[in-house]
């Protein structure tokens, strides 16, 4: 592959951006500064440097977000603040989209990628990929929500109903659950808990499938992660497990909303 063509492929810049970067002495192919753009290298196997820093050969890229409350899921918005705004210059690259999506006042793990495929099994109802929801409630958490949610609560939709599918829930604390979904209808976990007769002051997306939001990880960050973070995503997970470490690393992730 051209030397040219895989920066412009790894990078954010263009294929002129990569060309001048080249010619001015910033690339390094195995430690020796190259400027030949048109140099064959093996993405596999050579270590390509662009101003000291390493550039990984990444077909498809996976960033992984802590999205705050008060910032649109969407690639683009004429009027208010996106994830993709979250983001820098140099990861801005073609095809970066959000997977799925978060309520504009719910906080928490968001993964965006270019890999469409990925994306669509991960938001596909066929595969049921769970998704783990950590629920700040006004009132003190009722133990009777747990079968209701068990067996499939009902939403209203229109002039009829529908039929939620099973979703676990546990207590974590008086006034704190975590929810498992396996799909992702309209607000619907505020809808749940208020057809259940109580309602949803905050809201923190915990875990996407095995992939858990890094407790380092601040508001408004992301990470790139890569292939074998991608396989834990696909996997499958245990509330009863995941619950532990919720209150373990995010007992007080609302104490200044709550203050």
């Amino acid at each position: 592959m051209r030397l040219d063509r895989f920066l412009s492929g790894q990078t954010a810049g263009s294929r002129r951006d990569a060309v001048q970067a080249i010619r001015h002495g910033a690339v390094a192919v195995n430690g020796i500064a190259v400027r030949d753009p048109a140099k064959h290298i093996d993405p596999e196997t050579d270590a390509v440097t662009m101003q000291g820093k390493e550039i990984r050969y990444e077909t498809q890229r996976y960033f992984l977000m802590h999205k705050p409350a008060g910032v649109i899921t969407a690639s683009r918005d004429s009027k208010q603040k996106t994830v993709l705004d979250l983001l820098k210059p140099e990861d801005h690259f073609p095809d970066i989209a959000p997977v799925g999506r978060l309520d504009m006042d719910t906080a928490g793990l968001l993964l965006l990628t270019d890999d469409g495929k990925l994306a669509h099994r991960l938001i596909s109802p066929a595969h049921h990929i769970p998704k783990y929801y950590m629920v700040w409630l006004r009132d003190p958490f009722a133990e009777a929500v747990i079968p209701q949610f068990r067996a499939g609560i009902f939403l209203r939709e229109g002039d009829s109903e529908e039929q939620c599918l099973p979703a676990e829930c546990v207590k974590l604390d008086d006034r704190i659950a975590l929810l498992e979904l396996r799909e992702g209808k309209y607000h619907q976990v505020k809808r749940m808990f208020a057809a259940a007769g109580n309602h949803v002051e905050h809201l923190l997306r915990v875990q996407f499938g095995g992939l858990f939001l890094p407790p380092d990880l601040p508001k408004n960050a992301y990470t790139q992660i890569f292939q074998k973070e991608i396989n834990i995503l696909c996997g499958d997970s245990s509330i009863f497990e995941i619950a532990p470490k919720c209150m373990y690393n995010y007992s007080s992730y609302w104490i200044n909303e709550t203050e």
